[in-house]
């Protein structure tokens, strides 16, 4: 098992309810599986997390990116400009 740190943005934090977590994950867990256990744990964080932003150790990572040993996770929103 790998203990990882969530830290939550903006409106993701409001959805969540918490400004941090952190998790004991399996050695093996993606992006993917991560963001499928938040939705499970947090329902209000479903409609948001097919468009979240997601960095490991402050790098953007992809769905497919395993997760390395106590690793930061962060969740930011889209972000739009005008």
């Amino acid at each position: 098992m790998n203990r990882i740190k969530i830290l939550f943005f903006a409106t993701l934090r409001e959805r969540a309810g918490v400004k941090s977590l952190e998790l004991d994950v399996p050695s093996d867990l993606t992006v993917e599986g991560l963001k499928e256990r938040l939705i499970a744990d947090y329902p209000n964080l479903k409609e948001s997390m097919h468009a979240v932003l997601i960095t490991v150790n402050r790098e953007y990572a992809f769905e497919e990116a395993v997760i390395p040993p106590n690793a930061e996770i962060g969740l930011f929103p889209p972000v739009s400009g005008g």
